[in-house]
């Protein structure tokens, strides 16, 4: 009879210990969803970020701001030309003249400023990139007790087959990041070339990754 009533207590607690687990493995990946939009967002800051740096403070920038000057000009003239239309409002040439001295002495200091701007746009972009790492770290740390055991259970399982098996809650530019660190652990073998969806937009990343997700398979060496 007591080895009756062990035995029991022996699987209740087994039950116990696998509902824990399962609520726990479930609560991993909230987190894991969360810090994920977390570096989604980041991530697409500083793709922005960039953006604005190469347009307006790349190799070719100095051409892009005098063109913005010549820009300002013609609308500034037309305002005035509007204004003196509708209002009846004529000023003076050497108003006129001040006018447009003024905006162009304005675009001088701008253009002074210029290197104090370029550093501050790239304390920004600093600022985003080590925000981006700690999230992807963060997600990395989740993903050891949660995606990459999964992971490994159902290896070989390819990107788009664990892309579905989350039911789409994760953007697989996201899970190609995690796995890639597993990749680089050794812990991960890819079959197929790596593709560099790391460098383009995060949209533009899900539309490349979707068209090789199904040939990109993991096979776990553990």
């Amino acid at each position: 009879m007591s080895s009756v009533l062990n035995n029991d207590q022996l699987h209740a607690k087994d039950i116990n210990n696998d509902v824990d687990n399962s609520v726990t493995r479930v609560k991993l990946y909230e987190l894991l969803q969360e810090r994920e939009q977390c570096w989604w967002q980041t991530r697409q800051n500083l793709i922005n970020l960039k953006e604005r740096q190469v347009f307006w403070y790349g190799e070719n920038s100095l051409m892009m701001w005098l063109m913005w000057q010549l820009v300002s000009y013609v609308l500034v003239a037309m305002t005035l030309m509007l204004l003196s239309r509708f209002l009846d409002l004529s000023l003076p040439l050497w108003q006129y003249a001040g006018l447009f001295v003024i905006q162009t002495a304005i675009f001088v200091v701008i253009l002074m400023s210029k290197g104090r701007l370029a550093n501050k746009l790239q304390q920004k972009i600093d600022n985003d990139e080590l925000l981006r790492e700690q999230a992807l770290n963060e997600m990395a740390i989740l993903a050891e007790d949660c995606l990459y055991p999964d992971v490994h259970a159902k290896s070989p399982i390819s990107l788009e087959q664990l892309y579905e098996a989350l039911d789409g809650r994760f953007h697989l530019a996201s899970l190609q990041c995690l796995l890639q660190k597993e990749v680089d652990a050794g812990r991960l073998i890819l079959t197929q070339t790596q593709v560099e969806a790391e460098i383009l937009p995060l949209e533009l990343a899900d539309d490349e990754l979707k068209e090789h997700a199904r040939e990109m398979v993991y096979k776990s060496t553990l």
